[in-house]
């Protein structure tokens, strides 16, 4: 049998180049004593990424959200209604609650105080089925003490039966501080405690008041010199999670970055609070921003199965047992008159990213019950002989969905998805008997939402399967070889899409200039005629029935909505030419609505542009040679122009043209200053915050007229009225 092993290691070895020689001397010194046995929370610093995924800015928001879910917890079982988080300006973060307080007498087993045990011990807690708590996010009895090892120091005060208890750790082992020099710091000096650990009592408290403070320094030796906590994404997790636990207040200061006085007291700082009463509908009130074609419908239903897991017996052996398991399931759904789909799920206020069971029977029941819902009123909606798919259904959803069970099974520590199988068709029960009551009810209000709703998905279908066949027949060709695009569409003659550009002109008079001016080449020319419609209050289907939108659609080449596709669009850049004035500027803003909501790739790609024409030329006089053409694009500009030249005594043609639109240029001028790409300027439309973009269109195009109204009235002392063409 040895000789065969020997052989087999032979050929592995020359089959890799190495010696066999050498590692024949090292295979047979190699025994137990070559086997390392890491202890306690020595494995957690050994490989820190198997417990909080990675080592940069994620890894170290991660060991917040700890510390901060064992406090959410406690409000979840109904202990305590307030959360203090509070990032410090040397790098470290402290979280308190109000909750029960870690417990402070001797764990039995280990002869521990509750303290030690929870900050030193993995998979210790009181989340295992021993009663505490029924629906927790923590769950492996890992958070606090993957925390404490991965931190420099770490500082625990429990406020307990009238009296304050502090302990303190130093990359996971118990000890002492010295901080007479009045700085709390990871460099102060260290002792740690020999014979037995000591939970220190520092104060009283008052009788009742109960709670748990933790203030903890990551440790640079595990964390990435660049990591640090992110204010925004700490700010977001906070909202959602009041959110998630109606009647939770959470407070966030940040101490960081900011001045300070010159004995150090801290002058400026931010401090957010979250509190919400109306739970996950209200989430999706603020997680939408388009007008809504329902309102929010809340889905909530229960459901039961039986588990095996290991339970501890009176004997302390763990014994395989049936468990039986309540899932309660809340959801909220809500449809707008967008196509983008927000949907955020959520395990025990945990979210869930990348989804799971859960969301599984969410998206399966939701497009079965809205299919069986269509196909009952096929003849009234014209469906035909098509099916509805799941993005028809999703288009304009913004959903929470919620799941509460015990000891829910995620895949890993960062638990990213839910693996437990049986919530999927609890879920799925829950969706299809509650939207299935929705779709059907008699009630007026209601039936008038269905009927939206219905409308709806089928124009997102009928939009889908167009944009579908037209990508299938439509291959990049001009006017001249294809009869289906638009007739009043002057292509160019080149399909480079590098080069190709097609402005979208204003008017028939500019056009005229513009057919002169521009490059046939590489320049395409498409006209509108007046403003078109406004996208952002009417339907899709108003939307592919209108005339210019749908032609422009087609121009492009790309389809629109969720079917748009970025590499079937026909030209590389796509620019706004409209006049320089008010309703320019309207009919502009009214193009750009249209690609915000149904080709927005193509914005977000920087395809989109905005033309500059100028607004007034001046011509210099020089004695002795040719005169000077300057073209200046603001009020201000031609000001400053103006000054210059009376200072340096030289003289301008009187009057001053002023262009009032494209049509008042001659083909070159219009061709120097506004369609040649060496002289022209242009501006990139960009997508820098996609939210804060759509809440703008949303308040400057949306169907309410309030808000509006009120911006218009707030921003009326900063308009000049030179301006408005009256």
């Amino acid at each position: 049998m040895r000789a065969v092993r020997t052989r087999r290691l032979g050929a592995v070895d020359r089959a890799e180049g190495t010696c066999v020689a050498a590692r024949g001397a090292k295979t047979e010194d190699y025994g137990a004593r070559q086997l390392s046995v890491l202890s306690g929370l020595d494995a957690v610093r050994k490989r820190p990424g198997m417990y909080i995924g990675t080592t940069d800015s994620r890894g170290l928001m991660h060991c917040l959200w700890e510390i901060i879910d064992n406090s959410v917890d406690e409000a979840l079982a109904g202990h305590g209604d307030h959360i203090e988080i509070t990032l410090h300006a040397d790098g470290s973060v402290t979280v308190s609650d109000t909750g029960r307080g870690i417990p402070v007498d001797i764990e039995p087993k280990t002869g521990l105080t509750g303290v030690e045990v929870v900050m030193t011990k993995l998979h210790a807690g009181g989340k295992f089925g021993g009663g505490s708590y029924a629906a927790v996010g923590g769950l492996h009895g890992v958070g606090a003490s993957v925390v404490n090892a991965l931190s420099a120091r770490l500082d625990v005060e429990v406020t307990r039966g009238s009296k304050v208890h502090r302990m303190s750790f130093k990359r996971g082992a118990p000890g002492r501080f010295d901080d007479s020099g009045g700085v709390l710091s990871p460099d102060n000096p260290f002792t740690l405690f020999e014979s037995a650990s000591e939970l220190e009592i520092i104060g009283k408290a008052k009788r009742g008041v109960t709670g748990t403070r933790i203030r903890y320094w990551s440790d640079p030796q595990i964390f990435l010199k660049d990591a640090h906590f992110t204010y925004d994404t700490l700010v977001d997790r906070a909202r959602q999670t009041a959110f998630l636990v109606p009647g939770l207040g959470i407070t966030i200061h940040d101490e960081r970055g900011v001045e300070r006085d010159e004995t150090g007291e801290i002058i400026t700082s931010r401090t957010e609070e979250f509190r919400y009463s109306g739970g996950i509908s209200e989430f999706v009130e603020h997680l939408a921003h388009d007008d809504a074609v329902t309102d929010v419908w809340r889905l909530a239903g229960s459901g039961t199965f039986t588990e095996t897991v290991p339970v501890l017996d009176e004997d302390g052996h763990m014994v395989s047992t049936a468990v039986p398991r309540e899932v309660g399931v809340d959801i909220a759904v809500r449809w707008g008159k967008g196509y983008d789909t927000r949907v955020k799920s959520f395990v025990n206020i945990i979210a869930t990213p990348k989804g799971g069971t859960h969301m599984t029977g969410f998206e399966q029941s939701l497009l079965k019950t809205v299919r069986r819902s269509v196909d009952q009123n096929s003849r009234r909606l014209k469906v035909g002989k098509d099916k509805l798919e799941k993005d028809d259904v999703l288009a304009g959803l913004t959903a929470v969905v919620t799941v509460r069970l015990a000891e829910p099974q995620f895949e890993g520590q960062t638990k990213e998805v839910l693996g437990t199988s049986a919530v999927r068709q609890i879920v799925a029960r829950t969706v299809e008997q509650e939207l299935g009551a929705l779709l059907n009810s008699s009630k007026r209000q209601e039936k008038q939402q269905v009927n939206l709703l219905l409308e709806k998905v089928v124009a997102e279908m009928k939009s889908r399967i167009s944009a579908r066949t037209h990508k299938e027949n439509q291959r990049r060709k001009t006017a001249l070889e294809s009869s289906s695009l638009p007739a009043k569409l002057y292509d160019c003659r080149k399909t480079d899409l590098d080069r190709s550009e097609l402005f979208i002109v204003e008017g028939d008079s500019a056009m005229g200039t513009a057919k002169a001016a521009r490059d046939s080449e590489h320049q395409a020319l498409f006209p509108i005629r007046g403003k078109i419609l406004n996208v952002q209050k009417a339907s899709v289907g108003d939307m592919l029935a209108n005339a210019e939108c749908s032609a422009l659609i087609q121009v492009i080449g790309a389809g629109a909505g969720r079917s748009f596709d970025l590499e079937s669009a026909r030209y590389g850049k796509v620019i706004i030419m409209t006049d320089a004035d008010v309703d320019g500027a309207h009919i502009r803003t009214l193009l750009l609505t249209l690609f915000f909501r149904y080709m927005r790739p193509l914005v977000e790609a920087g395809r989109v542009f905005a033309a500059v024409p100028p607004l007034h030329r001046v011509e210099i006089v020089h004695r002795g040679k040719a005169n000077e053409v300057v073209y200046t694009y603001s009020e201000a500009e031609l000001y400053t122009l103006l000054k210059r030249l009376d200072r340096t005594k030289k003289a301008y043609k009187e009057p001053i043209q002023r262009y009032k639109g494209l049509g008042e240029m001659d083909a070159d001028q219009l061709a120097e200053t506004t369609m040649e790409p060496g002289m022209r300027s242009l501006r990139r439309v960009t997508m820098g915050d996609a939210e804060a973009a759509e809440r703008t269109f949303g308040l400057l195009m949306g169907s309410e007229v309030a808000p509006r109204k009120q911006f218009i009235v707030s921003g009326a002392a900063m308009l000049d009225a030179e301006r408005i063409d009256a």
